[in-house]
């Protein structure tokens, strides 16, 4: 087996490992705080979302220092450093006595929280531009394999083996994930080219704020994200409506949820490769319309069946845009940065995670649960608008940008 054939499946199967570890703990995380001490309904709620976002307000800021590093360096380090860090920030919540370390905790989690995306930017990198698509479409199905079995699986042990023995379980998971990178991983570093220059990370905003196309799709992929989350605080609340009086509605919830993993697990790699063959834009244009379509009904069901189908479909047509998204970064970025620019394109996307669940707060609580599937699916309408107006444009190339920005502020 070739390196790079080899490399792909490890980074496949630890991206299975490490999705499925880090969501085990979701199920009972507000319960483990619960657990903490005598604290009132309202104190648990407030503090369960705060422990639960500080990670990804952490990971916002620190993606695009990771991406850098990862530029000069290379990614194999930095896969090594957000696995074992995960796994001690996993164990270490299993140690917390107070829901203020729990914080502390989760916040350092946020640090080096970026494994999966990293992996991304790492196999993007060792694939040629012509079969991007597909392969990180591929990829895909192995965190999202992960996602879908965690929370099942973690809700099992934690009823089996208590709290602290499920974080232990988890943080070992991830350990073994992270050996199979130092021991099994090997990057081919691509040779710096002949006078390749070196842009100061100012240029390197500057430049993404003035490509037109590199920003739309960095603001699509916080759409995205919105999009997934908006709804996820409140999924078990809309099938406890549709489903009044039965006594299994957060297994019926957890059913809805997976539903939407399911679609993405079996038409990720079908996008990808679609992209490869006709252009990631058009593919991403037709995904952005295929979301509303599919999202919008689901205010309108009456019987929880419907529900799920919908979800199906949504997942079909999400699961193609972070491949695709990705792909595009790197048919536009130059080598010499392109970690850096997918750190911020990840940046995006943890920006969408903190943003989804507010939103649909905000909107569920003025106008109800049922008009933030209305509300998101005018945002998939504003990206498709903002995607279509950009391909209307004339073509930048993203070096030339660079340049320019940095003449600008020379």
């Amino acid at each position: 087996m070739d390196t790079q054939k080899r490399n792909f499946y490890i980074i496949m199967f630890t991206n299975f490992l490490v999705a499925g570890s880090t969501t085990m703990i979701m199920p009972f995380l507000s319960l483990y705080i619960e657990s903490l001490g005598n604290f009132s309904d309202e104190y648990v709620q407030r503090w369960s979302g705060l422990v639960f976002g500080v990670t990804f307000v952490a990971a916002l800021f620190m993606s695009p220092v990771w991406g850098r590093i990862a530029d000069k360096y290379g990614f194999k380090p930095i896969l090594i450093i957000n696995g074992f860090g995960i796994a001690t920030s996993i164990f270490l919540m299993g140690t917390a006595d107070s829901v203020l370390g729990l914080f502390m905790i989760r916040l350092f989690m946020g640090v080096v929280t970026g494994f999966i995306p990293t992996s991304l930017a790492f196999v993007s990198s060792q694939t040629s531009k012509e079969t991007a698509g597909k392969t990180l479409g591929t990829l895909q199905m192995g965190s999202v394999s992960g996602t879908l079995f965690g929370p099942v699986i973690g809700g099992l042990m934690a009823d089996a083996f208590g709290f602290t023995y499920t974080f232990l379980i988890t943080a070992t998971i991830i350990g073994i994930a992270a050996l199979f990178v130092v021991f099994g991983l090997k990057e081919i570093r691509k040779p710096k080219r002949k006078g390749a220059h070196v842009y100061a990370r100012s240029t390197v905003i500057q430049g993404i704020l003035h490509h037109r196309l590199l920003l739309n799709v960095m603001i699509i992929t916080a759409l995205i994200q919105v999009g997934n989350f908006s709804i996820q605080p409140l999924l078990s609340l809309y099938v406890a409506e549709l489903t009044e009086g039965t006594a299994q509605v957060a297994f019926l919830a957890g059913v809805t949820f997976s539903a939407t993993g399911v679609g993405n697990l079996l038409f990720a790699r079908l996008w990808g490769r679609l992209g490869d063959s006709v252009g990631y834009e058009k593919i991403l244009g037709l995904l952005l319309l295929l979301a509303f379509l599919f999202i919008i009904p689901q205010a309108f069901v009456t019987e929880l069946w419907q529900l799920i189908v919908l979800r199906l479909f949504f997942g079909v047509a999400v699961g193609g845009m972070i491949p695709t998204t990705t792909a595009l970064m790197r048919r536009e970025a130059p080598i010499d940065i392109q970690g850096e620019v997918m750190g911020y394109n990840t940046s995006f996307r943890f920006l969408g995670n903190i943003v989804g669940p507010m939103f649909g707060g905000i909107i569920s609580g003025f106008i109800g649960i049922s008009s933030v599937f209305i509300v998101t699916g005018t945002l998939f309408v504003f990206a498709f608008a903002f995607l279509w107006y950009t391909k209307k444009q004339p073509d930048q190339d993203f070096e030339d940008v660079l340049l320019e920005q940095e003449l600008k502020h020379s």
